[in-house]
């Protein structure tokens, strides 16, 4: 990987994980998940800016800041996955990998899920395994 940095950003409702709908999103919190990637990270040499926000144009913003200075984005635009045009062309001024990560697997829920306009501009798509997902997408960054 050309720069140690790795974004991950987080979308809507994603500060609510470890309350909300825990049979879907699991336990874990975000600063839970958060420890996961700074650990997982570090065993790689790598270091990560770790964001969330409920404002698509914060996260179009953050997007645009991958430009310079980070090896790649790891994404979890949450309910902006499948509406989100702004995010989508943000995506597509990158040259760095993006990885899109799903706590749950959107392929086996409401129709309207099955959609992403992330995955558009993603290098490649994990979803359905929780956190774990999470520490899979630095490792696969680690490894480009």
């Amino acid at each position: 990987m050309s720069a140690a940095r790795i974004m991950i950003l987080n979308g809507p409702n994603l500060n609510l994980l470890g309350m909300r709908e825990p049979e879907i999103y699991g336990k874990d919190t975000l600063a839970d998940i958060q420890a996961l990637c700074e650990k997982t990270a570090e065993a790689h040499g790598l270091s990560i800016d770790f964001r969330q926000s409920n404002l698509e144009g914060e996260l179009v913003n953050a997007i645009q800041e991958c430009r310079s200075g980070y090896g790649g984005l790891i994404l979890n635009a949450a309910a902006f996955t499948h509406t989100s045009v702004a995010i989508l062309d943000a995506l597509k001024t990158l040259t760095i990998p993006v990885i899109e990560v799903h706590l749950s697997n959107p392929h086996r829920r409401e129709e309207f899920r099955h959609h992403s306009f992330v995955s558009l501009a993603a290098r490649g798509i994990i979803c359905g395994l929780g956190a774990k997902g999470y520490a899979l997408a630095i490792e696969a960054l680690a490894k480009s």
